[in-house]
């Protein structure tokens, strides 16, 4: 499914007449401005799955953010944001097949991130709770209490409770259990199949990051059939070799001198590891 069909980008000339308009600033930089046309990047034409391959720096990141900040999609943390970045998207343009679903939105490593921290907030308090629950119990069990008026009912109950119940079982009936704290890749994943519903646009920025490659290919079967029974669309930055080998993906080399559509298997990504399990694949035959 397509819902964003095209999305240009300024070119070199308009960048900078924008920039030599300014008076000077206080500001050292004007990002996003001349970082994308230094590889003469002006339009994207986007496909079912779309790829934005790069090292460091090569402006996959930026191309998302000004794509989502441009189309107004749902995220949930903040990103860098310069001063310029609505004199930016002020320059872009896009094209949509009808209106974009209400649930599209751009996923960072940033919203992974803040949600295995929230677990991790949240299981921490249980467990001082539940510390706090234990001496309750204790002092529960063995308390000498004599009931004398309405005021000291609920203290008569959590006695009565506790002369009835194990420790355990007291504490498992005032606290609700630890919500289940996963690995890195198991809270990621849960992350991504929950943000990710049926018909919408979704910008995925690096989300192999806190990903085995066993849950990298977990999470591109689940893409794959996102797209293929759930009508979604992706846009992806990634330079992870088991995301680029997505059926059917349209992968723009954001290394290149001028960004170029290539296969995955030639990307300089996928080729460095392609020859270094070449040299050792005897030591795999042993």
């Amino acid at each position: 499914m397509i819902y964003l069909s095209h999305f240009a980008f300024p070119d070199r000339e308009r960048e900078y007449d924008f920039t030599m308009n300014q008076k000077r600033t206080c500001y050292d930089t004007v990002y996003p401005f001349l970082i994308l046309s230094a590889h003469q990047l002006k339009m994207l034409d986007f496909e079912p799955v779309t790829i934005l391959y790069g090292g460091n720096g090569s402006g996959k990141t930026t191309a998302l953010n000004v794509i989502a900040e441009k189309l107004g999609l749902a995220r949930d943390t903040l990103y860098n944001r310069s001063n310029f970045f609505g004199d930016y998207t002020k320059l872009c343009s896009f094209e949509t097949v009808g209106k974009l679903p209400k649930d599209s939105r751009i996923i960072t490593s940033d919203d992974v991130f803040d949600f295995m921290l929230n677990l991790r907030c949240i299981n921490e308090g249980i467990d001082q709770r539940r510390e706090e629950l234990f001496d309750e119990y204790q002092e529960a069990k063995y308390a000498k209490f004599q009931m004398h008026s309405l005021e000291d009912y609920e203290r008569l109950k959590k006695i009565n409770e506790a002369r009835r119940s194990t420790q355990s079982k007291f504490v498992r009936s005032s606290l609700q259990d630890n919500v289940r704290e996963h690995s890195n890749g198991e809270s990621a994943f849960l992350y991504f199949a929950d943000k990710i519903k049926e018909n919408g646009l979704y910008l995925l920025d690096e989300p192999e990051n806190s990903l085995s490659p066993q849950k990298q290919q977990e999470l591109l079967r689940f893409l794959e059939d996102s797209v293929r029974f759930f009508k979604c669309q992706f846009v992806i930055a990634t330079h992870s070799p088991f995301l680029l080998s997505m059926r059917g993906a349209k992968i723009y080399d954001l290394d290149e001198e001028v960004v170029d559509v290539k296969r995955w298997t030639e990307l300089g990504n996928v080729r460095a590891y392609y020859d270094f399990f070449k040299k050792y694949e005897r030591e795999f035959e042993i």
